[in-house]
């Protein structure tokens, strides 16, 4: 990667890491809880280890990103299902939730990833100890984690709660998340030189507000568009550091080696 885009890429990071976005503060708790069943739970564990030979890092869509959809599903689905009368349902809804997280980009390569991945995801949970109910509201929920796209109908309160988690889980990675690793991964990927990257940015940022208004779940709904509010405040000054430092260097045609 060109030293300039380096330095750029680093100050990003650093700017995005700023951001204190009120829906961790707001349930800390549920945040808590996520993050340690996540770390502790059997099934959790043994699906980190089996997912992680088909999510690719290089691509913007790997193990971290995964991890972080994962854990943020687990939280809202805790959210969600907080009035449930058995908590041991709630939890159960989070397991699943989490499993939906770190399945859904399994064949993100893919053309239709999300139902290449929901029917792939059904190959790895085959020996799984869940019923076909829960791997089928899994392979659901992945199949309908794509923004703009229409959302199928569920034929459960359940399989709803795990589709909307997901895709909140999922989408909420396009606010500062984006510009610590996601973006600098797809552009090395993409070998995209530094005028294609500035030439590209605005289109991106209008990518990214246009997912605000998308978000499925009531607490999604409220604290959503912070995600994509300060992602586009990050953005913005990406952009402009990107023309102040990279700039000069676009008649040289240096690229992303």
């Amino acid at each position: 990667m060109h030293d300039k885009l380096v330095r750029v890429r680093n100050k990003a990071g650093m700017i995005a890491r700023q951001c204190n976005l009120e829906f961790y503060s707001q349930f800390s708790s549920e945040y808590a809880l996520s993050r340690d069943i996540f770390f502790s739970h059997p099934m959790i564990l043994r699906l980190r280890e089996d997912v992680l030979p088909f999510l690719n890092d290089g691509f913007g869509h790997g193990i971290e990103h995964s991890k972080k959809v994962a854990i943020d599903a687990g939280m809202l689905a805790i959210i969600e299902t907080r009035a449930w009368e058995k908590p041991a349902e709630s939890k159960k809804t989070c397991i699943l939730a989490q499993m939906c997280g770190l399945l859904h980009d399994v064949c993100r390569q893919d053309e239709d990833h999300a139902r290449k991945g929901a029917e792939f995801s059904l190959l790895i949970l085959n020996n799984y100890p869940l019923s076909s109910k829960d791997k089928e509201d899994i392979a659901f929920a992945v199949s309908n984690h794509e923004a703009f796209k229409d959302a199928e109908r569920a034929d459960s309160q359940r399989q709803q709660i795990l589709s909307d988690v997901l895709y909140d889980a999922d989408k909420f990675r396009w606010g500062p998340d984006n510009f610590i690793t996601t973006l600098w991964e797809i552009c090395c990927f993409e070998e995209w030189s530094l005028e294609e990257i500035i030439e590209r940015f605005p289109k991106g940022l209008k990518f990214i507000e246009s997912v605000g208004e998308t978000f499925r779940t009531e607490t999604g709904r409220m604290y959503g568009p912070e995600f994509i509010k300060c992602g586009l405040e990050v953005g913005s000054k990406v952009y402009r550091l990107l023309r102040e430092d990279c700039g000069p260097d676009l008649e040289a045609g240096c690229r992303l080696d």
